[in-house]
């Protein structure tokens, strides 16, 4: 994918217009505790836009799932298409800390056809360079959303751009998240990475608060294109 995707948290409707305005692609819906949302959101959600919008699958505070909690999280995702919803978001690890990759694919075949992305859960794995090995090539992942540590790209920039440099495969699905700066962007562009998220970032004061602002939005909207266009240019040149 070359062309430049920015996706944007939202946490109810009140968010929806500053950043459909703003210039954002994609949303992705949770709860304000970082959850699964309530159908009845996504559905009202859906109908304030026509972007995608991709609803977390998530519901406690563990990267780990069981049994009977992946059949109430494949039922949340038949609502949540149901109300609208283009894809979802989930990610799991096992007891060791590593890609519970058959849980993911086994999720992933119960809802075929449906892009997904692979949210920060991946993180909190021991070994990022196994852990993207046992990500790719899951059915219908279409992101990774990382920061390359649980602390943020504070701490994980440094390593997540170096293997965003030496895997084109980790740089085409990665979408740098948890602590993004704008002086990240261009170094990302640059390495491959065309898909980026934002949190608080599309928030003024970068509180919960308040509601997504389409200035802020469009700000990185404006930053991220002329990121990608000065790539293409110096490809071209």
């Amino acid at each position: 994918m070359d062309q430049p995707l920015l996706e944007v948290a939202v946490r109810g409707p009140g968010d929806v217009a500053g950043a459909d305005e703003g210039g954002a692609d994609r949303l992705h819906l949770a709860d304000d505790g970082d959850r699964s949302p309530e159908p009845a959101t996504v559905s009202t959600v859906c109908r304030e836009t026509d972007l995608p919008v991709f609803c977390l699958l998530r519901l406690t505070d563990s990267w780990t799932t069981t049994g009977g909690e992946l059949t109430r999280l494949a039922g949340l995702a038949e609502d949540y298409l149901g109300c609208g919803a283009a894809g979802v978001s989930f990610g799991f690890l096992d007891g060791d800390l590593e890609v519970d990759a058959e849980v993911c694919a086994h999720l992933a075949e119960q809802l075929p056809g449906v892009p997904w992305t692979f949210h920060q859960a991946i993180d909190a794995s021991l070994d990022a360079e196994r852990a993207w090995a046992r990500v790719v090539d899951l059915l219908g992942l279409v992101a990774v959303r990382s920061a390359g540590s649980p602390r943020g790209l504070a701490v994980g920039y440094d390593d997540l751009l170096a293997l965003a440099s030496r895997s084109p495969r980790v740089a085409g699905l990665l979408m740098p998240g948890e602590g993004l700066l704008g002086e990240h962007v261009p170094w990302f562009v640059r390495a491959g990475v065309r898909s980026f998220h934002l949190g608080p970032q599309a928030r003024p004061g970068g509180t919960a608060k308040a509601w997504v602002d389409a200035g802020h939005v469009r700000s990185w909207r404006l930053l991220v294109d002329d990121a990608v266009a000065r790539v293409r240019g110096a490809d071209a040149g």
